[in-house]
């Protein structure tokens, strides 16, 4: 029973591996490409985010303070 769950396992990560691998016959890109592509925007984002809630985060210290 249990070689029988991994090669159901084992099948079901390699189909999911070649989905998001297979390139689209429109653009030429893959899942995996164009997630690659935008990660440097999120990334943006995501310090962007960081910084205001640092801010916050002192501003609330700040009036605690006081």
């Amino acid at each position: 029973m249990g070689i029988l769950k991994t090669a159901i396992i084992g099948a079901a990560v390699y189909a999911g591996v070649k989905y998001i691998t297979k390139k689209d016959p429109i653009t030429g890109q893959s899942i995996v490409d164009e997630l690659m592509d935008k990660a440097p925007e999120w990334v943006d984002k995501a310090k962007g985010y960081t910084q205001d809630l640092k801010t916050r985060v002192s501003n609330a210290a700040d009036d605690l303070a006081k």
